[in-house]
């Protein structure tokens, strides 16, 4: 059998009744955490992420998936996460709480070191990108995942992300 994968997104999913929203950037040329994953005890690897605009962008947008270490943003919602291959599995690693696994910080927190496992500047709509086998990165123990969008202008755009691991 499979290793066990769970799915968040940057916004609540637990009981959809309408299409998941999207989140607005900052209007400035800052860095802004859509979504982040604060680890337990237990290392993760990352499988798959993406994102998508409401509408395209009219300057080039950067999206980066990031391991902040220890620091993660403060202010969020607390995430849903889901098991995605198993709907009877529950994460062991994800730690609950609205400044730990959540969605839209509103503070990014004094980040001191990060490491960059995916980046893009882009003007399309929609981006995803797999892992080859065996060479997903990992993130450690009690570290933070996040997916953060800087727009390379004073304009905001809104933004639905999601990533998918193994633990």
């Amino acid at each position: 059998m499979a290793a066990p994968l769970f799915i968040m997104w940057n916004g609540a999913t637990g009981a959809l009744t309408a299409p998941l929203g999207a989140l607005a950037s900052a209007a400035t040329v800052t860095p802004k955490t859509m979504q982040q994953l604060k680890l337990g005890t237990a290392k993760i690897r990352v499988v798959e992420w993406g994102y998508e605009f409401t509408t395209s962008p009219t300057a080039p947008v950067t999206m980066e998936l990031i391991d902040t270490g220890a620091v993660g943003g403060t202010g969020g919602t607390s995430g849903v996460v889901t098991p995605y291959n198993d709907a009877n599995n529950v994460s062991q690693t994800a730690t609950p709480g609205a400044t730990a696994t959540c969605f839209g910080p509103t503070a990014e927190g004094t980040i001191t070191t990060t490491r960059l496992l995916a980046a893009t500047m882009d003007l399309a709509t929609y981006f995803k990108q797999q892992f080859p086998l065996g060479r997903e990165p990992e993130v450690a123990p009690g570290n933070f995942l996040r997916i953060r969008v800087t727009p390379s202008t004073a304009a905001a755009v809104s933004v639905i992300s999601y990533f998918v691991w193994e633990e």
